[in-house]
């Protein structure tokens, strides 16, 4: 038989293995240096079948037939089912083009705009909004080349029909792609549709890298294992459940045992030189993959900046900054989005203004010192929830709990809490009159929840940064967790929004709340 399969049956005996007493790294160690050799010439990887590609063609199919929907549907609704012609005035020798076939090479060139844009990469889909991005830009930048080209071209291409194909079309195509999303997010909770990720660096860095995937599971890397340099045979990796599997050497028969298709480089300080580039040479093209895990946390896409710099790939890491543009952008969005939601929400307002004065007696909002941005102090406004003077239980309940040296003031089974308050502020309701505090410009819709000056005087120096921004009606952590979050997990998401900022971001969290009013299960007091 030939080299390779001696190789496959071995990893493959290696990784059945029964043996309780022998653990998988030591069965790594075992292959030693000669094995490991031989598994990098192996032409293929038998592993599981490749997910990406599949996820790809599926998204492809339905990109598609969604076009097909939208562009034949347009022309129809506008022209019926006559063989309207699209005019050509520039070249008398060209004769006029029937919109069926104008209809099948814009959808022919959408779908290429779409594949162009890279929009279907395995490295944006399931996470983040560069995905939504990418497709709506490239189908106004296709537009764009085709008004372009009928001016040239003095082509008569029906307005209407345009107009209505563009916008219904990015439309279908974003909620299609959302529907996959949440479909393959499903699919990774439960484990499935991952990139298997082997660690490779310090093993500080290996157990920082790991805790944070293992929090986000629908982030689309499972840890499956990895190697440290000093290739101490442990069962885990301190603090997580990541078996090591041995040496910086071992790393592609380490590869072939756990069945990892990535490996991730967590630090280089202790590897020698060149193993890195030494590593990416032994992987299979298309089929395995690298990337460097910097140990650098909550720092989104935007700050970062890769330049390559005398065969350096120095990454560099832009301040947090909010220009005055970014400002203003944020300003108007917040003052046209809340005077919209007041209108529409006003016979919502006038229901609850009636609940909870027939209900309960004392005032209809409730009016408390907040501290917005840079420290400011300023009232925000709620619909009252409580009976008249909770204000002054709230240490006792704090003390009977044991919570009252956490800045996050939560009372579980808050018995101040009237029968109607209990249902306002289940589905939020209790927090609509801060709308009037967004047209005030002390809060925006979006960002860190405004806390009481006594919590504030807990912050650590890391969590006064949540001051730098203004406080928001709804915010990250709220749509991540609400009330089952702790206070360090709070911390972290706000930072990560105030340094992060982006107005695709808003429309995220605003949707995301949206969703978690409606449906607020469990962690919602």
């Amino acid at each position: 038989m030939s080299t390779d399969f001696e190789v496959d049956a071995t990893t493959e005996s290696l990784h059945n293995s029964p043996s309780p007493d022998r653990p998988r790294g030591a069965r790594v160690a075992a292959l030693g240096e000669s094995e490991a050799t031989k598994t990098h010439s192996r032409p293929a990887l038998r592993v599981a079948d490749n997910w990406r590609r599949r996820f790809q063609r599926r998204l492809i199919v339905s990109d598609l037939l969604a076009l097909v929907w939208v562009v034949f549907g347009t022309q129809i609704a506008w022209f019926g089912f006559g063989n309207a012609q699209l005019a050509i005035a520039k070249d008398a020798r060209i004769s006029d083009i029937s919109y069926w076939l104008f209809s099948i090479i814009l959808i022919v060139a959408w779908m290429g705009a779409l594949s162009w844009s890279d929009s279907r990469s395995y490295r944006v889909i399931g996470i983040g909004t560069t995905e939504y991005v990418r497709v709506a830009s490239s189908s106004f930048r296709l537009f764009g080349v085709i008004a372009i080209i009928a001016f040239l071209t003095q082509t008569d291409v029906a307005r209407g029909f345009l107009l209505l194909s563009l916008p219904i079309g990015v439309v279908i195509l974003l909620w299609t792609r959302w529907l996959w999303r949440h479909w393959l997010l499903s699919k990774r909770g439960r484990g499935e549709w991952s990139a298997r990720l082997l660690l490779v660096g310090s093993e500080s860095s290996v157990s920082q890298i790991a805790r944070e995937l293992q929090r986000s599971p629908r982030s689309g890397y499972v840890v499956v294992g990895a190697c440290i340099p000093h290739g101490k045979i442990a069962d885990t990796i301190e603090g997580t459940d990541v078996p090591v599997m041995g040496s910086v050497n071992a790393v592609s028969s380490a590869m072939a045992v756990v069945r990892a298709d990535t490996v991730a480089i967590t630090s280089t300080d202790e590897l020698p030189a060149d193993k890195v580039k030494e590593i990416s040479w032994h992987l299979e093209a298309g089929r395995q993959h690298m990337v460097l895990a910097p140990s650098i946390i909550d720092i989104a896409g935007p700050r970062l900046h890769t330049r390559p710099v005398a065969g350096l790939p120095l990454i560099h890491v832009e301040t947090p900054r909010f220009s005055m543009g970014q400002r203003f952008v944020k300003r108007t969005f917040d003052l046209i989005c809340a005077s919209i939601f007041i209108v529409l929400l006003s016979p919502l307002l006038l229901a609850v203004t009636i609940a909870v004065s027939w209900t309960s007696t004392g005032p209809l909002l409730y009016k408390q010192v907040r501290i917005g941005r840079n420290g400011q102090p300023f009232k925000m406004l709620k619909f009252r929830s409580m009976r008249v003077g909770a204000d002054k239980e709230l240490k006792a309940l704090l003390e009977a709990q044991g919570t009252s040296e956490k800045p996050l003031f939560k009372i579980k089974d808050d018995p101040r809490i009237t029968p109607v308050g209990t249902f306002i502020r289940k589905y939020s309701l209790d927090e609509l009159p801060q709308l009037f505090n967004v047209l005030g410009g002390s809060m925006s819709l979006v960002g860190p929840r405004p806390q009481i000056a006594a919590e504030v005087a807990l912050y650590t120096d890391a969590a006064r940064r949540r001051l730098l921004a203004r406080p928001g009606l709804t915010g990250l952590w709220q749509v991540s967790g609400r009330s089952s979050l702790d206070w360090e997990d709070a911390v972290r998401l706000d930072l990560y929004y105030v340094e992060n900022w982006s107005l695709v971001s808003d429309l995220a969290i605003l949707m995301k709340t949206a969703k978690a009013v409606l449906a607020p299960g469990e962690s919602a007091h």
